[in-house]
């Protein structure tokens, strides 16, 4: 194998390493260890996310054989699988759809008419927020796409794109815990989003909203999309909300970005982890990762991590994500000796794409030219994907089955 070859694999098991250590039903069973899950009543088991289905596994495995259970999983088509014991949903991600709606509908129904007697289990990891859509009264299903589909395009971080989202909703920002009143909510969370806020993973339906009404309308106009809003949620948005007290809930962390890290610095340990909360728009993230990489001693070996959640704005209508529009303009980069680069989500898959992202090389641009691919007019469109598929880039795992946002790998040999 050559040297480059080798880099490559290097780089390629590194990310499974963080894969494996944010594994859903692992997390989930470490967190349950103090013994059976049972309740006087009836046991609710609810899994929201793209971990939902391991998630859900770990937990009905945990059930004390005596409790009555009723379990639902609301997951997309990818890491949809049957759990016995359970009903299991498909939703769409990222952009919401009828399917979800349904499935937000039918968890509302199976927590309407709980006691004190029962107990409401949450099991909630990253994607929960689209797959589980519950307009607010007044608000249709198609407006509230129509909001998600302009968030995603606008450079917003996770956590700005959150707080807009809960206060259109009728179970985000802690609406799922007045949902399930009167009975006592414990959640177990798998974090994708950078500085685990309990408030933005899922859009927090277990906690307190990140804002109100007012804020998120400040948001917005911030980011200059508020024109661009439905005239439903600008009305929506322009009055306050009528004080709701919210029951309080038990939230336990079970995953989250860091822990991959370290799990990635412990299979490597000359690997140093450089930011753990890498974020902003890949335009200006790109240029910096490289300076950092240019600094390096040009005859010493490197391995640098970095964890977080980037941003990038739709300019174009091409296809790709942010993992492959960051990858793509490294490889474009003037990086001195030999080396590789991975970005890559940990859930496998990167924006509405089958990649979870791309690993570029030294000879990654030249590959590009010489199939003919234009770089640069390719990330105007915002289509990292033809490129690195030119190139024989794009990182392609399939769904992992968990979600802790992305990382990123660079090897100097």
């Amino acid at each position: 194998m050559t040297k480059m070859t080798d880099m490559r694999a290097e780089a390629t098991a590194l990310f499974q390493a963080a894969i494996e250590a944010a594994d859903p039903a692992r997390a989930v069973t470490r967190a349950l260890k103090q013994g059976p899950l049972r309740a006087e009543g009836t046991l609710f088991l609810i899994a929201v996310g793209k971990a939902a289905v391991p998630m859900m596994r770990a937990a009905l495995a945990q059930v004390d054989a005596e409790t009555q259970v009723e379990a639902l999983v609301v997951t997309n088509p990818e890491n949809a699988a049957p759990v016995e014991g359970a009903r299991v949903l498909q939703s769409s991600h990222p952009v919401p759809d009828e399917a979800g709606e349904r499935a937000a509908l039918a968890l509302e129904a199976m927590l309407s008419g709980t006691t004190q007697r029962d107990r409401v289990i949450a099991l909630i990891s990253g994607g929960g927020s689209a797959l589980l859509p519950a307009p607010a009264k007044g608000i249709t299903l198609a407006e509230k796409a129509r909001v998600n589909s302009v968030l995603l395009g606008s450079g917003l971080d996770i956590n700005d794109m959150n707080h807009i989202r809960q206060q259109i909703s009728r179970l985000k920002g802690g609406g799922l815990l007045a949902t399930a009143a009167p009975a006592p909510v414990t959640a177990y969370i798998l974090s994708d989003v950078v500085g685990d806020d309990l408030r933005a993973i899922a859009s927090g339906p277990t906690v307190a909203p990140i804002g109100t009404r007012a804020s998120a309308k400040a948001l917005l106009e911030r980011a200059n999309i508020w024109d661009d809003m439905p005239a439903s949620v600008q009305a929506h948005l322009e009055h306050d909300a009528p004080e709701t007290p919210r029951p309080p809930a038990e939230n336990h962390l079970v995953a989250s970005n860091r822990q991959s890290l370290d799990a990635m610095r412990a299979a490597c340990p000359e690997a140093q982890i450089i930011n753990d909360r890498l974020e902003g728009n890949v335009a200006d993230v790109a240029p910096n990762l490289a300076e950092i990489f240019r600094a390096l001693p040009e005859d010493a070996p490197a391995v640098l991590l970095f964890g977080g959640e980037t941003t990038v704005t739709l300019t174009g209508d091409g296809k790709g994500g942010r993992n492959q529009d960051l990858a793509l303009r490294i490889s474009q980069e003037k990086i001195a000796g030999e080396w590789v680069f991975l970005s890559g989500g940990t859930d496998g898959r990167d924006g509405p794409t089958d990649a979870a992202g791309g690993l570029v090389d030294t000879n990654s641009a030249a590959r590009m030219t010489a199939a003919g691919i234009d770089a640069k007019a390719r990330l105007d469109n915002n289509d990292a994907y033809a490129a690195l598929e030119a190139s024989g880039d794009l990182l392609m795992t399939g769904g992992t089955g968990t979600n802790v946002a992305d990382v990123q790998i660079f090897i100097r040999r």
